[in-house]
């Protein structure tokens, strides 16, 4: 039985979504072929993969370009990982180990720094050298315990800003501009081509998929500037005493700016009706439980890894980011792989570093996948070797470390891909 990883063509791609769709128990009948086309126009086949058993697919894995912003604003080039499923009756085959291995052969000769992926489970991506490297978290809100006067203007009229409820097509137009403002800033996030907004704004969106027009609002400075959205949904649910008892969801919010970020949030929880926000994936040191009078009233729904890195090029990843301080560390990365395996030589500073292998003695030793938890600033090394996940071979080099990968905010990333 030949169960060797294979590019998938245009002909089997519909077997290909199929078995996606039964990889993520949605579905397991065929496609519609208006999916099947859409999908298709947006989808490089030379990143798709496919495992087939008697002409039916059993296995699929795919990746397309990112960028994705490291500490201090900078981007790398990333092979980013997605649609990747097992058939239950196909499993312990070794086939998603395959069909990662080619995958990241190929990003490595691409020339891609990292590869990036969401896990749906925690225990697989480790054993391929990915490591957890932002972390996520959504907040309920309790809107009239939260203490916001509802007879306030929202917002303030202190910073002369206002907020103004746009179309999707406005936000297909403003969108790209201000995520890349939060992407100069914010490090975890990734890059959103074309067809993202696109979707998020439901044009070709697939049948299947059914499709609520969101709200949309944007927040403008004293200036005019747009430097914030929020995109939500709302529920229409009322309590036995003609009461309103609706929750806003939130889809997603990007700002630019502290006064921006504010603003929303107080839009949203003002919004007539709304007793619930469901904030959406944030990241875990939000501004927002701080932003109400009653923080209490945010109650934590999710806390969870989100964005996982596996380190392709060790020298260009470290010299992609700044770093707390100043100081010089010799790294001893193992990588099963072989792909980025080595002992390097970091010579890093706020304003940059350069990183280079070496022969001198090792100060840490630690496997790729724990490289990648530390790339974003969202891990402790001294907490890694505290789990004896990373040695330390020199006294204080840990706390050292420690002090010299962290950042100020933590690391986040916006999207699901």
């Amino acid at each position: 039985m030949n169960l060797d990883p294979r590019t998938v063509s245009a002909a089997e791609f519909p077997d290909w979504i199929r078995a996606v769709g039964t990889g993520f128990l949605r579905s397991s009948g065929p496609v519609p072929e208006e999916e099947v086309a859409v999908r298709l126009a947006h989808t490089d086949l030379a990143r798709v993969q496919g495992v087939f058993d008697g002409g039916r697919c059993v296995a699929t894995f795919r990746s397309f370009a990112q960028e994705l912003t490291v500490v201090g604003g900078a981007t790398v080039p990333a092979d980013a990982i997605t649609g990747v499923t097992v058939t239950p009756t196909h499993r312990r085959r070794g086939l998603l180990g395959r069909m990662m291995a080619a995958d990241l052969a190929a990003a490595k000769e691409r020339g891609d720094v990292v590869a990036s992926l969401i896990a749906a489970e925690y225990p697989i991506y480790g054993r391929y050298g990915f490591g957890p490297a932002s972390w996520t978290a959504e907040w309920e809100i309790d809107v009239p315990r939260a203490g916001l006067d509802p007879r306030a203007r929202v917002p303030s009229e202190a910073d002369g800003g206002r907020i103004e409820l746009v179309e999707g097509a406005d936000v297909r137009k403003l969108g790209p501009e201000l995520h890349g403002r939060l992407a100069a800033r914010q490090h975890g996030v990734v890059s959103r081509d074309e067809r993202w907004w696109e979707r998020s704004t439901g044009v070709d969106v697939p049948a299947s998929e059914a499709w609520k027009e969101p709200f949309h609002a944007v927040y403008r400075s004293a200036d005019g500037e747009t430097d914030g959205l929020i995109t939500y949904r709302a529920d229409d649910h009322w309590g036995d005493r003609k009461q309103p008892l609706n929750t806003a969801t939130v889809a997603g919010l990007i700002a630019a700016s502290p006064a921006a970020e504010r603003a929303l949030w107080r839009f949203v929880c003002s919004i007539d009706w709304i007793t619930t926000v469901r904030t959406g994936h944030r990241a875990p040191d939000d501004l927002l439980p701080l932003l109400l009078p009653d923080p209490r009233a945010a109650r934590v729904v999710t806390q969870a890894d989100w964005l996982w890195l596996r380190v392709l090029d060790v020298p260009r990843a470290l010299e992609a980011r700044t770093y707390a301080s100043e100081a010089a560390l010799v790294l001893d990365v193992r990588d099963a792989s072989g792909l980025a395996g080595g002992r390097f030589l970091l010579e890093a500073s706020p304003s940059g570093a350069s990183c280079a292998p070496t022969t001198r003695d090792a100060d840490l030793a630690l496997d790729v996948a724990e490289l990648g938890a530390l790339l974003l600033g969202d891990e402790s090394p001294v907490r890694l070797a505290a789990l004896g996940r990373l040695d330390e071979h020199r006294a204080g080099a840990a706390a050292l470390a420690d002090t010299v990968f962290r950042a100020p905010r933590r690391a986040w990333c916006p999207d699901v891909f």
